[in-house]
């Protein structure tokens, strides 16, 4: 399992804006090059097959145009992961999570199996499509809502009609509210809209611990379910609360009634949700053995009231971090070096890109939506700015291949990483300073901008002039941090002697 999600509802942010971020993370052994590209409606499939389950789906013929970051290699599909539309709907799909054993019994996942025996034998068995799943998401929702109910809504109809061969969490954003989606088992969903003053912290772990029955199949405020979700959680016996009062159904804990609680989960998930709330939260004890949370308590809240507004760079740390000031920092000398092994860090060799999707309430909606993108393992790397209402993206970011280069910034984030890490504090300095510049260029650029969009009418060939701004910076800064990284570990060879004939 891999990725790391936040969710910040508008009133917990620096600037009023919605946030939605994910750190798209392969799985062990695997890295799965990326890119940055506007999917024009003319390109956008009306006849709909997934590359994995064979699943096929008619869509509409109206789709909006919206900009994604999604795999280059095709071998798994689309696998959009991230994305905006001329709408200002924001996505980022998907966060794989787990269910327990109880509800894959009460309801199996949708799984493909290929056709079996010869056709032209009674014994033949034609192949069976699976559901949907993390390859299909993106496209089959963002291209047709206008806002982020409108997502939730559209994706559980797909759900309960095609079902599903994997649990996902998926992140929903408009303008106005954040939802987050969990898939529970084939064919069910429950839904929750982040509070405006709270962010909600993912690791690949069920999440929701706090769920309105009566919302989600009345009013739908802050909740939202699939129809039968009542009928089926007591048919299959899946309450387990001891809680037999009518008003029960307004607290239900998803994450015990439907998660798993594991071991692993204590090395793999808990840990991410722990220091992710340690510094957001830090005026709450979370080191002494008095500590209400430790790094493997399953109780932390699902989300909470941050202690000061959370800004990009806040993000940009969180998703990049590896424990820091802890006993569990890859890269610390504190602890054992047990300890410093023990958790799986936030800012991971595989992680693909990390994509920060931010609504701005006080721009018009020409301007509004930006994508605070990088790529690579995120301890080495920052999150840039672009706009998401364009036709065309930088070719920097655009135009990565198999092929290794550095003209691709993914691949040129790559290398940084694998030689920068083995000596990471001798590079240290080099990638914090490379982190300033881009983020303070970056903030600069997309002031001047927005000033200039209020007061031109052309404005997507503005929006795609600041991008490439933009990515021509963050490939000067990229050169340079890798002149840097090599130079300094060049010097720290294992096979370096200091004498020399000259």
């Amino acid at each position: 399992m891999s990725c790391t999600t936040i969710l910040i509802g508008k009133s917990a942010t620096y600037d009023g804006s919605t946030i939605i971020a994910r750190n798209d993370d392969s799985g062990h052994g695997k890295y799965d090059p990326k890119r940055f590209i506007a999917v024009d409606p003319a390109d956008q499939p009306r006849h709909y097959r997934s590359v994995l389950s064979h699943v096929a789906i008619e869509l509409p013929d109206d789709p909006c145009r919206y900009t994604i970051a999604p795999n280059v290699l095709n071998n798994r599909g689309i696998l959009a992961e991230a994305g905006i539309s001329v709408r200002n709907v924001a996505m980022t799909a998907t966060e794989t999570i787990a269910v327990n054993e109880r509800v894959l019994a009460a309801d199996p996942m949708v799984e493909f199996r290929p056709a079996s025996g010869d056709p032209h034998s009674p014994e033949y068995v034609p192949e069976q499509p699976g559901g949907i799943g993390e390859e299909d998401l993106i496209t089959l929702v963002l291209p047709y809502v206008s806002s982020a109910r409108e997502a939730v809504e559209r994706l559980g109809a797909l759900l309960e009609r095609y079902g599903t061969y994997e649990a996902n969490g998926v992140g929903i954003s408009d303008v106005d509210e954040v939802w987050y989606v969990e898939t529970i088992g084939g064919h069910h969903w429950i839904a929750r809209r982040v509070p405006d003053d709270c962010y909600a912290a993912i690791p690949n772990q069920l999440g929701l611990d706090d769920f309105d029955l009566e919302d989600a199949l009345g009013d739908r405020r802050e909740h939202m379910c699939s129809a039968d979700l009542r009928e089926w959680v007591v048919a299959r016996h899946l309450d387990r609360s001891m809680d037999r009062r009518p008003e029960h159904t307004r607290h239900l804990n998803p994450r015990k009634m439907f998660g798993t609680a594991t071991s692993k989960d204590h090395i793999y998930n808990t840990p991410r949700a722990w220091y992710m709330q340690r510094t957001l939260n830090p005026g709450e004890d979370w080191d002494s053995p008095q500590a209400r949370y430790t790094p493997i308590s399953e109780d932390i809240p699902w989300c909470r009231r941050p202690e000061e507004r959370i800004t990009i760079g806040d993000i940009d740390f969180l998703m990049s971090s590896h424990y820091e000031d802890t006993p569990y920092d890859t890269y610390g000398t504190r602890g054992t070096e047990e300890s410093r092994r023990r958790f799986r860090p936030i800012g991971i060799n595989r992680n693909g890109h990390l994509g920060i999707l931010q609504l701005r309430p006080y721009e018009p909606e020409s301007n509004r939506a930006l994508i605070w993108l990088s790529y690579g393992s995120n301890p080495f790397t920052s999150v840039a700015p672009f706009y998401a209402n364009v036709r065309t993206t930088p070719e920097y970011l655009s135009n990565t291949s198999g092929e290794v280069t550095t003209n691709s910034l993914y691949w040129a984030n790559r290398i940084i990483a694998a030689i920068a890490d083995p000596h990471f504090t001798e590079n240290s300095d080099a990638v914090e300073h490379f982190r300033e510049h881009v983020l303070s260029y970056g903030d600069r650029l997309v002031a001047q901008t927005d000033a200039v969009s209020r007061r031109d009418e052309h404005v997507p060939d503005l929006l795609e002039q600041s991008n490439e701004m933009m990515a021509d910076y963050l490939r000067s800064q990229t050169n340079q941090l890798l002149s840097q990284v090599l130079y300094t570990s060049s010097n720290l060879m294992r096979n370096a002697f200091t004498m020399s004939d000259r």
